[in-house]
Formats: structure tokens, sequence, C-alpha cells
């Protein structure tokens, strides 16, 4: 009878333990099969551009080398790792960096599920991290953000967990800070919370304990700040990373930085009050630095729709213990039998054969099926004709950029906001609206621009079709040329142009 309740036990234990793993692969499999979700933004254009430069020259830029109107100017990349490897991968289609990107979203479910593991059944784990999906895949992109998804959770992951524990963070975590700096410029996150949940360390721990805890978390905060120096550019990454939050009134013309809109009904307004409602209903009660740092979380998703995702990743991880300890949510611990030594094996070989599995199914997939960016944010003809004039200064919109870059021209501008500052970018928004001719016309001349590359529907495009010294000479669905109609071109073969 023991050797059955042994068998048991440990069959139960290793299917547990290889729910994380199933989920992982679920999720990798899910965004692999809608893989062009996450092709839908620009900037994963002239990120891998970045990251074909590292590896072409082999040194880090120091200076702008993409754009004629910042051309030499200080800039840094705080991504590089993230580009670099979207590079790699790139190979001339978009399978490498749909493959990457989905990786990164499954190995994050993997990393979510197992953190949680001590305080939910498998079931209501998994219902957790769907939900943290769902609210998550609007910023899900083939972006550096993507790829440092994982170490963000795992790092402040170990955070909370040392807390729930009521003692000092891992040294272990020092180098998952390293490698989230070297991946994207969100690392100041990490940096950051180390303070509020070490608090809620000492706050729980016993009174003789409080005064070692603190200089543990304290010596440890400084010992990530260090961490987060071993980039290429050293303390300068972290300032350079800082550098996006000076913008001032520029966020608020960036989709991913406005703030969260409830003019209209969202899925993140129902989790929001749905929190909230089932909180006051169930009287869960939390420590004050609980409190803190669930308020900052809702505060920075409020603010910034791009931090959703930090929201829906990291709350549940501040609120998993309370839960666990007030509403009896934790798994059922299992009784302590000796184990077999084949049980370890028969895990080990799940487990492969899990991942065998996915990699066959991703072969097989991206075999049979071609992915396509999104065709608005590519104008293939209009660039064509761009580089048979040989165009040079040429005013397009920023999210022509990305796909300018890729195809070795010097633009405008692109999605380096950090770069151009925030009064440049207000005025090229200004000259976009073409609310006032003359600023538009203005801006043309003051950079001295021959040729003009916007989206169809621009209103600056519908300007200069009207203004004198300026003539259409290109025209489909998805952009709009005009050149100086003193230009002395080669005239050639203008589609729509004359209607």
């Amino acid at each position: 009878m023991s050797l059955s309740i042994t068998s048991s036990v440990s069959n139960r234990s290793a299917a547990r333990g290889l729910v994380p793993l199933c989920a992982g692969v679920g999720a990798y499999l899910f965004y692999l099969a809608a893989g062009e979700i996450l092709l839908r933004d620009s900037d994963s254009m002239w990120q891998i551009r970045i990251g074909q430069w590292i590896l072409d020259h082999g040194a880090m830029p120091t200076t702008d080398v993409f754009s004629f109107t910042r051309y030499g100017e200080p800039w840094i990349s705080s991504s590089w790792l993230s580009q670099v490897l979207y590079a790699i991968v790139y190979g001339g289609d978009w399978a490498g960096p749909v493959i990457l990107s989905s990786i990164a979203i499954g190995a994050t479910v993997a990393i979510f599920l197992h953190l949680l593991s001590p305080y939910f059944d498998p079931a209501r784990a998994i219902l957790i991290a769907a939900l943290a999906l769902l609210l998550s895949t609007i910023h899900f992109f083939a972006r550096p953000h993507v790829l440092a998804l994982p170490v963000l959770l795992a790092f402040i992951g170990g955070l909370m967990a040392a807390a729930d524990r009521r003692t000092h963070p891992s040294w272990l975590l020092l180098p998952l800070m390293a490698l989230w700096a070297n991946l994207h410029g969100g690392f100041v996150l990490g940096l950051v919370l180390i303070g509020p949940i070490g608090l809620e360390a000492v706050w729980s721990a016993e009174p003789g304990r409080r005064r070692q805890l603190v200089l543990r978390w304290a010596l440890f905060g400084l010992a990530a700040v260090a961490a987060s120096c071993l980039t290429p550019y050293g303390w300068n990454s972290l300032l350079g990373a800082m550098k996006i939050l000076s913008l001032g009134k520029l966020l608020s013309l960036i989709g991913e930085w406005l703030p969260a809109d409830f003019g209209k009904f969202s899925f993140f307004e129902a989790t929001l009050l749905g929190l909230i409602g089932v909180t006051l209903y169930r009287k869960l009660t939390l420590s004050v630095p609980r409190i803190l740092l669930l308020v900052g979380l809702i505060w920075m998703a409020l603010t910034h729709v791009r931090n959703i995702e930090v929201f829906a990743f990291i709350a549940p991880l501040v609120l998993a213990k309370p839960i666990a300890e007030q509403w009896g949510t934790a798994a059922v611990a299992e009784p302590r039998f000796e184990v077999t030594r084949s049980v370890p094996v028969v895990t080990i070989l799940a487990a492969i054969a899990i991942v065998i599995g996915g990699w066959v199914t991703t072969t097989v997939f991206v075999a049979q099926h071609s992915f396509k960016f999104l065709p608005s944010f590519s104008p293939v003809a209009a660039v064509d004709i761009l580089q048979q004039r040989k165009a040079q200064r040429v005013f397009s919109t920023a999210p022509f950029g990305g796909y300018m870059l890729s195809r070795n021209m010097k633009v405008f501008i692109d999605g380096r906001a950090e770069l151009y500052g925030e009064q440049f970018v207000l005025d090229y928004y200004d000259a976009l609206e073409a609310r006032d001719v003359g600023q538009l016309l203005g801006l043309l001349d003051k950079y001295r621009i021959d040729t003009t590359l916007l989206s169809s529907d621009s209103p600056a495009g519908n300007a200069l079709d009207h203004l004198k010294g300026w003539k259409r000479l290109y025209r489909d669905d998805v952009a709009v040329i005009h050149i100086r109609s003193d230009e002395k071109a080669a005239a050639l073969p203008v589609t729509e142009s004359s209607k």
C-alpha cells in the first residue's frame, strides 16, 4: 500500500511540476500561430537595423548615424543586446523575430506560474496567467521590452519571494539585473522596486531582525545599481534609460505612453474594477508596504498604457501571499513520502518531449506560413521610387522611419524620441497636422527638405497637394510622395498623381 501511495503522490507532484512548462509552451505556440500581432509596430524595423549595425561594425553606437536631422549627435542604445538578438534571427524574413518574441512570452508565462505555485493551485494560477496575457497582449510586439519581460518577472519575483519569506534577496538576482540592463532600459523599474519590496520584508519581520534586514536590502540595492552598469555604456546606461521620462508633453502624444482611457470600456478597466470589488467583498487585508506597492502599480498602469503589462504580472505576486493566507487558495501540500529515483527521470523525459513537440510544431508551421509585417508601415513601392531618384532629405512620417532604415536610408525621424527631443518631435507633429501651413513650409525649408513621404491620408500630404512650389509625384493606399516643383529630376511614371 505504501508503495502505491508513494507512486501516486510522486506522479501528481511530477505532473504539477510540469504545469509551468506546459503552459509556457502553450503560450509560445499561441503567439507563434498569431505571429502577425507581434508585427504591428514599425519600431521593430529600426531595432533590427541598429542590431545589424552593431554586428557589422563590431562596436556600440555612441552617436546617431541613422538620421540626417540628428546625425553625429550623442546617442546610445540602451537595448543593444535585444537588438543584436533580433538582428541575428531576422535573416531577411520575420519568422525569426516572431519565434524569439514568442519564446520570451512563453518563458514569462512559465516563470509566472512557477512564482504563483506556492500560493495557488494550478487551475487558479493558469486563470491568473491567462488574465495577465489578455491585459498585456496590446503591448506585445517584436521589440526589446518583450525579450526583457521574463527577466523583469524573474528579478521582481525573486524580490517578492524574499519579502514573502521575510528575508533578504538572493545574490543570484544580480546577474539578472545585469542581463536586464543590456536588454532594455526598463531595468530602472527593478531598481526602483527594491526599496518598497524590501520595506515589506522589514515590516513583516520580527523586530529583532529588522536592522539586519535593512542593511542586507540596502547592500543588495547598491549591488543591483552596480550590476545595472555592467553594460558597454557603463553609468550612461542608467542615465540614458531615464532620459525618455524627461520628454514632458511629448509623452502625451506617443500612443504607448498615453494614460489609460476610461472614456470607453476596456478589459483593463473591467479587471481593475473586478479586483477592487473582489478584495472588498472578501475583505482582503494588506500590509502598508503591499498597499503602497499595489497603488504604485495601479498608478503606473493608469499613467501610461505601456505599464499595464507590469501591473498584470507583478500585482498578482504582491497579492499572492495575503490571498493564500486569508482566502485559503494555496495548493494543498503534498504528503512527504520518499520519492523513487524514477520520478525525476520521468519528469525530465516528459519535459524534453514537450520541448521537442514545440520545436517540431514550430518547424512545420514556419515552413507553411509566411509572416508579414503590417502593410501600413511598409511603403515598399514609394521607397523604391525614392531610391530610384536618390532622394536624400526626405520629410517622412515617423512610422515609416523603421522601414526606411531597413532600406538603408537616412531618415528625418524615427521612433527614438529621446534622441530627437521634445521640441523637435512636437514641431514634427504640428507639421503633420498642417493646421498652420506656414509652420509646415517653415519646417520643410529649415531642414532643406526636397521630398516628402507621408501616409496617404496625412493632413500634411493633403495640404501639399495645393501648395505652390510642391507637386505630387506618387500615391498609393499606403503612402504619398511630394517633391518641390522646381526640382530638376527625371520624370517617373506617376500613379494616381493626376487625380
